[in-house]
């Protein structure tokens, strides 16, 4: 059915032939996805080999790493315990001015009973110790030297 291969004379040197050799993967390791904007298809590059060849495929940019977040001049952690720090002397200076007003209202009131019992005392003291009301009201009472004799008072 087929012809058959012409036979060369030994005198003739055969063609090389050569045979792609498999490239062994990496560590099998997933292909990096490239994300890809909907609706654009990504460039076909083609190369030249020395020997020859044409290698064609997409071009793949490389990835980029993640931007390093700028490190502000002052941790937080010391920003948060300065803070709590003055919020806790802001409370102690209130604290502060509690105690005093406080001191100073029990002082108040101690000087205002002190005042009004030296007052009503006063009033006790000039109402016992007055004679101006003696003659017009209350009891006279006269006391004369009176004798009593078995149960018998004389007087």
């Amino acid at each position: 059915m087929y012809p058959e291969p012409a036979r060369h004379a030994p005198a003739e040197r055969a063609p090389e032939v050569h045979y792609p050799a498999p490239i062994p993967p990496a560590a099998m390791a997933p292909a990096p996805v490239v994300p890809v904007q909907p609706g654009s298809v990504p460039s076909v590059a083609s190369i030249v080999l020395p020997d020859g060849r044409v290698v064609t495929g997409y071009a793949i940019n490389p990835m980029q790493p993640e931007p390093i977040a700028a490190k502000p001049p002052v941790s937080r952690a010391a920003v948060n315990i300065a803070l709590g720090g003055v919020g806790f002397l802001a409370v102690c200076g209130g604290l502060l001015m509690l105690t005093a007003f406080i001191t100073a209202l029990t002082a108040l009131i101690t000087q205002l009973i002190t005042l009004a019992a030296v007052i009503f005392g006063g009033w006790i003291a000039v109402q016992v110790f007055s004679t101006r009301g003696h003659g017009k009201s209350g009891t006279t009472v006269h006391i004369r030297k009176a004798v009593i004799k078995r149960n018998k008072f004389y007087g």
